[in-house]
């Protein structure tokens, strides 16, 4: 599996953990709709993580429907919610700071090729009047 993948799964497991905590309610469609993987790969990550010991599940008494689950996080997984944080974190500012340096490449090309800039407010290209 490549190291884009695999990121990719982890920020998935991140988030579904993060909304697990936020709304032990949800349902497998509302995490899928939200994390933008399919149901079934929910369904997939859900057993893992009570195999794992990460989440129980519990009846959701308040619910008409009997087999509507509450998924709580086990002490095992509101730790791995936490390294899973720190890993997310780190990856999302380093993206932002080589993204900043981009921006402020990109900007540089744009003054020095026609005198134009970026209006960080706007969002859009105004000429430098001189």
């Amino acid at each position: 599996m490549s190291e884009v993948q695999e990121r990719a799964r982890e920020d998935a497991r991140y988030r579904i953990l993060r909304l697990i905590e936020e709304k032990p309610s949800i349902s497998q469609r509302e995490l899928s709709q939200h994390v933008g993987i399919s149901v079934g790969a929910i369904n997939y990550v859900l057993k893992a993580f009570v195999d794992k010991g990460l989440v129980k599940l519990g009846n959701f008494s308040a619910s008409k429907h009997k087999h509507r689950y509450a998924y709580i996080l086990t002490p095992k997984g509101v730790a791995e919610k936490s390294s899973l944080t720190r890993r997310f974190l780190e990856r999302k500012v380093a993206e932002y700071e080589a993204l900043k340096s981009e921006i402020e490449d990109l900007r540089g090309e744009l003054s020095k090729k026609g005198g134009i800039t970026f209006s960080e407010k706007t969002h859009s290209e105004k000429e430098i009047k001189e």
